[in-house]
């Protein structure tokens, strides 16, 4: 049981940290975790290389220990699927969050509501897997039928607190996506 309990949080914080690299007009260190950057012959992280700050509502500076990587950090961006184009100006890389027209909130939103039912697809895959383990259980006559019953019971109520919290995280980025 315990188990289960914690594939289905596994599931929930994958698409919390999915929900928080997708850009809604605000801006947030987080979009950036997806990017590495050519460092010394390695891929590195792009927090790892460089201060990340957030001075405004809309914008986001990039401050690289060591300079001779902007141009790198550029190029790392520019080939990111956020959509930003960074300003460099030689010492910090900035990145202007412009604000988000309604056609592009509507895509959005309809892409958050994409990842919220594979969530709920995910949660679901969990709690069939579990209790084909305890069908196998009942089978090898390991637990009793009423045993299999009270543990699809349980499960069952898990999957369905499971399923809430993600329509109420999927509702809340909706929201989020949504505000002007």
């Amino acid at each position: 049981m315990q188990n289960t309990e914690n594939k289905m949080n596994k599931a929930i914080n994958s698409l919390e940290a999915d929900f928080a690299s997708i850009r809604a007009g605000r801006a947030n260190p987080a979009i950036l975790d997806k990017i590495s950057v050519e460092y010394y012959g390695a891929s590195t992280p792009l927090a790892q290389v460089g201060t990340i700050s957030v001075p405004e509502a809309r914008s986001i500076i990039i401050q690289p220990w060591d300079a001779t990587i902007l141009k790198d950090i550029e190029k790392a961006i520019l080939a990111s699927d956020i959509g930003i184009t960074p300003n460099n100006d030689g010492r910090v890389i900035r990145l202007n969050f412009p604000p988000l027209t309604e056609e592009r909130r509507k895509e959005l939103s309809k892409g958050v509501s994409k990842r919220g039912e594979e969530a709920k697809v995910a949660v679901r895959n969990i709690r069939r897997d579990s209790i084909e383990v305890y069908k196998k259980q009942k089978k090898n006559n390991e637990i009793t039928e009423d045993d299999l019953k009270d543990i699809e019971e349980k499960i069952q109520k898990l999957t369905d607190k499971f399923v809430k919290k993600i329509d109420e995280i999927t509702a809340e980025k909706e929201k989020e996506i949504m505000e002007v």
